[in-house]
Parts: C-alpha cells; structure tokens; sequence
C-alpha cells in the first residue's frame, strides 16, 4: 500500500507559477505511474498529466501542454508538476494518484488505486 500526500499549493496572480508536489510513503514511486488531476467546484474531475512508472512516458492535458511540467525526483520519492502561466480557469483542488495503470488510460481517474487529500491552487487576476 502507498500514501500519497500534495504541497505547494496556494494563491498566485494571473501569470505567476507553482511547483506542486506528490510525495509517497510506503512504497517507491518507481512502482507505479502517477498522475495530476484537478477538480474545481461544480465540475468533473480533469485530468492534467501523467508520468509513467520508469519516467519515460509522459502525457498532458491540452490545457497543460506547453506550461505543466511532470517529472520523477526517485531519490526523494516524489513526483513533482511544476505550473506555469496560470490563468483563472487553472484554478482547483490539485490531486495526485498513482496505480500500476495500463497507459493508454492514464487519462482516466478509475485507473489509479491510490490518491491524495489534494490541495488547492487559486488564480487571481
């Protein structure tokens, strides 16, 4: 079983950035895929990005591409979205999710088994 917990979110102006974080306890990183999604109030869940198990792979959200950055730090365990030129509608509670996926579907939220709390990301403008 793995634990996963979010940092690094907060409140930023239109344009600013944040480094979210996706630590996990229990069980290495290098196991399992991981994926970002956010959820904002009145709306489905959205999928951001997705990085495979061994780091190779990585797939993105139209809305992300070009500004959402996901990596694996294996000697820290964690699996960092660095957010760039943020703008309103990027606004939602951020939350990371890890599971032996089959990839193809790392868009899809029922394909990880384990998640996070979340923490949430505000865009003012």
């Amino acid at each position: 079983q793995v634990q996963l917990a979010e940092s690094g979110g907060g409140l930023v102006q239109t344009g600013g950035s944040l480094r979210l974080s996706c630590v996990a306890s229990g069980r290495s990183f290098g196991d399992y895929a991981v994926g970002w999604f956010r959820q904002a109030p009145g709306k489905e869940r959205q999928f951001v990005a997705a990085i495979s198990w061994n780091g190779a792979l990585t797939n993105y959200a139209d809305s992300a591409k070009g500004r959402f950055t996901i990596s694996k730090d294996y000697t820290k365990n964690t699996v960092p979205l660095e957010m760039n030129a943020l703008v309103s509608d990027d606004t939602a509670v951020y939350s990371c999710a890890a599971g032996p996926i089959f990839w193809q579907r790392s868009h899809l939220p029922d394909e990880y088994g384990y998640w996070g709390q979340g923490t949430q990301v505000t865009v003012s403008s």
